[in-house]
């Protein structure tokens, strides 16, 4: 299992660094599940293992020009400070509340980056957000995220992609930066409680980190506006799971058959000439002319 454990945490950090998130969503099952540990000693041992495949993955992104650190740093730093006070809030919110909110907070994330908005520049020095509005989006993520215990890549890359104005691959370099940021912070928090296994712990890291090199360099391959959507359809995929686990396995089915269907049109609609949504709309003016 634990051969198994660190091959699948090459993934990991292929997603960590090919879409800047989803690492906490994927190593805390990994662990409890395949290595077989606790709960909290997962989530603790995830936390190290992210912070450290974020903060190598940003040294790749910020080699190749990816990183806007000004935005990151403050982000990060009023992240650590939100997910403080969340880590506080949380003893007296139950777990199954947070993560159901959690799914929801991924399902509208996820809709939001497959609208998506206006083309950015490729430029990361043309985007220069105002250091409240960065604080101000540090302090939420990061009080949803310690609220429910995961990195918050989920969150921070439509933060800094939608609201932000930052460009989708700069988007990806910049939240690893605030990743691990706060990914460090919530293991300090954790080690004053809570013992980890050093020894898997740095083997899961060391594949996760090989597997971030590999997600940094296939960024710099992928169309920004393809990796926005595929972020989307993943965060979309991942709350699925949560709702099955969280509420009922009927509910996380319904989730996952509802995207799966959702996913088929979006791709009729843009890739062929039969598209469900486009003769809905057409015939609905009618259909209202003669109510």
């Amino acid at each position: 299992m634990i051969a198994l454990t660190v091959a699948l945490a090459v993934f990991v950090g292929i997603a960590l660094g090919l879409l800047g998130g989803g690492g906490s969503i994927l190593t805390v099952p990994l662990l409890a599940y395949v290595a077989g540990m606790d709960a909290k000693q997962a989530i603790a041992t995830s936390l190290l293992v992210v912070g450290v495949t974020s903060a190598i993955g940003a040294i790749s992104h910020a080699r190749a020009g990816r990183v806007q650190w000004r935005t990151g740093l403050i982000f990060g730093a009023a992240g650590m400070a939100g997910a403080y006070v969340g880590g506080v809030l949380a003893r007296f919110i139950p777990g199954t509340v947070l993560l159901i909110g959690f799914a929801v907070m991924m399902i509208a994330t996820a809709i939001a980056m497959l609208r998506g908005r206006r083309d950015n520049a490729d430029s990361v020095e043309a985007h220069r957000i105002p250091i409240v509005k960065v604080v101000g989006e540090g302090l939420v993520v990061g009080l949803v995220t310690g609220l429910v215990g995961a990195g918050g890549g989920f969150l921070v890359v439509p933060a800094l992609a939608l609201l932000g104005g930052l460009p989708m691959p700069v988007a990806v370099g910049t939240s690893l930066i605030v990743i691990a940021m706060k990914s460090f912070a919530g293991l300090a928090g954790y080690l004053s409680s809570v013992q980890i296994d050093w020894t898997l712990a740095l083997m899961v890291a060391a594949a996760a980190v090989a597997g971030a090199l590999i997600g940094a360099r296939l960024t710099a391959m992928v169309n920004p506006d393809t990796l926005r959507k595929a972020f989307g359809w993943f965060v979309l995929a991942m709350s699925s799971v949560i709702l099955a686990q969280e509420i009922h396995l009927a509910v996380g089915l319904g989730a996952a058959a509802i995207t799966a269907v959702a996913a088929a049109m979006y791709f009729a609609c843009s890739h062929s000439g039969f598209c469900p949504l486009r003769r809905l709309t057409r015939t609905s003016p009618m259909r209202a002319a003669t109510a």
